[in-house]
């Protein structure tokens, strides 16, 4: 599952973004003031710019998406019998489940359909189309969906204002990889007037450069080693390929997490709060915590617009283990329109059941070792074990096949398992553990740049932020994309 890059995209870590940003910002405070409507129309320019850039055509995708959702908003606020009311929202969700069906799953079922067809001895040809699959378009499409849906349950009052609710949908910041934001949390700042806040303004430059580190410095540098073990994995040995599949949870995670970070400081320096989409998810106790901690806004909608409605965890224990398949099966579906995802969502909700089963999901929802510096041996075997569960998992996510998948790991789980790895990333593996340990230390903050009421000499602070940018620049120049573009 090597990433395409998207063609003339505008990505966090390259040279038209890093031009792009700060003439927003100066336009932004200083051309528009505080003329909040002004602020939202300009917003507005410069996400569709900004998604435009990659490929022009696909605006209309996402502006008409958009506006049905707007015109089924201001339907369902005027509407009173329900069964309007449920028409209006059925419009709304087949409009953007539709679009993205298309674009993301229609070769998919069909090849899928041709192949069960053969197995019952039945020859079908499927019509078969070269689709380009928009970058982000599983993103802002949830995030449109939520605000019908908070609409039609009376949740969220529909907004008149179209400027307004366009840039919520198209915020350039999270717009192609999230976090995935509620309607509920984010339309409502576009109504209020933004004034520059010096010190969010600089929270959020320390959440970029801490993300633009996991980016850059982290994933990208994990990624020439993955690309190359996951590639070939017939030459490696158990414990080479053991050690793919490691730096692949720390590439995902660091390219992940690292836009998350880059998207949420940069909508700091605009006056906005994104959701948390990460909170230091390898830390994990158990498969529950780490889907607390990890892509949070997605596994939260899941669970608002999914999980519950189908009954959640008030319901015989039989019906929660439904719900949690289910649940993690649409999840894995929603990453990309492969089976391999779809058993990787698989594994995760049999990792999860016996939780479920026991009731023991919710034990871990404390900051684990909260105010020690060391775990317990418990919860440091704890920790170990649900990454190792998570990282089995991300071979199936990284495999281009099923096939690929099982091969790989029973070439990995073979007598060479404990033989010495035939790849060795020394100074990366310095790196990452330094990164490790600055992460566990900040474990009770929102990012690891956080430093809160702690006060840092000025040198060390500095020093830091100098260190991380040289690191930043000297491995800057791959220009390789963010993984989640491709969903």
């Amino acid at each position: 599952m090597p990433p395409v890059r998207p063609k003339r995209a505008v990505l966090f870590n390259s040279l038209d973004f890093a031009v792009f940003l700060p003439v927003v910002f100066v336009l932004y405070w200083l051309a528009l003031g505080r003329r909040t409507r002004w602020q939202n129309l300009f917003v507005l320019a410069a996400s569709y710019v900004f998604y435009g850039w990659w490929d022009w055509r696909f605006l209309s995708l996402i502006f008409v998406s958009s506006c049905v959702d707007y015109l089924v908003g201001l339907g369902l606020g005027t509407a009173v019998k329900e069964r309007t009311r449920r028409l209006l929202l059925f419009a709304s969700i087949s409009v953007d489940l539709g679009l993205l069906g298309f674009f993301k799953y229609y070769n998919f079922f069909a090849e899928s359909f041709s192949s069960a067809f053969s197995l019952l001895g039945h020859q079908w040809d499927p019509t078969t189309l070269r689709i380009i699959l928009p970058v982000g378009i599983s993103f802002y499409t949830f995030q449109a969906m939520s605000y019908s849906i908070d609409v039609y349950r009376r949740r969220l009052e529909p907004t008149r204002d179209i400027v307004a609710f366009l840039a919520f949908v198209s915020f350039f910041p999270q717009l192609v990889a999230g976090p995935i934001e509620r309607a509920s949390h984010l339309l409502p700042q576009f109504h209020r007037a933004r004034v520059f806040d010096y010190n969010r303004a600089v929270d959020g430059l320390r959440q970029m450069l801490c993300g633009l580190f996991k980016k850059i410095v982290i994933a990208d540098n994990c990624a020439r080693y993955v690309n190359v073990i996951f590639g070939d994995y017939t030459s490696y040995g158990g414990s080479t390929l053991l050690l793919g599949a490691v730096l692949f949870s720390l590439q995902i995670y660091g390219d992940f997490s690292g836009y998350s970070d880059i998207a949420v400081g940069t909508s700091r320096l605009f006056g906005f709060d994104l959701s948390r989409n990460f909170a230091f998810p390898y830390f994990s106790r158990d498969v529950a915590e780490f889907w607390r901690r990890w892509h949070i806004s997605l596994s939260t909608w899941f669970r608002d617009y999914v999980y519950i409605p189908l009954g959640g965890s008030r319901c015989p224990r039989t019906q929660q283990v439904r719900n949690v398949v289910i649940v993690f099966l649409v999840s894995g579906l929603w990453h990309g329109a492969n089976w391999t995802f779809v058993v990787w969502g698989a594994i995760h909700a049999m990792c999860l059941l016996p939780l479920v089963l026991l009731g023991t999901r919710r034990k871990d929802r404390e900051i684990v070792a909260e105010g020690r510096l060391r775990p317990s041996w418990r919860e440091l075997a704890e920790m170990i074990a649900t990454f190792a569960l998570v990282t089995t998992a991300w071979v199936f996510f990284r495999s281009e096949s099923l096939g690929q998948a099982v091969s790989y790991l029973g070439h990995m789980f073979s007598p060479s398992l404990f033989s010495m790895p035939q790849v060795a990333p020394r100074l990366l593996a310095v790196v990452i553990v330094a990164f490790l340990f600055v992460e566990w230390c900040q474990r009770d903050k929102e990012h690891a740049l956080e430093f809160g009421r702690v006060r840092v000499p000025r040198y060390l602070r500095w020093g830091a932020y100098y260190m991380l940018t040289l690191s930043i620049l000297l491995c800057a120049g791959r220009g390789q994309t963010f993984i989640y573009f491709q969903f």
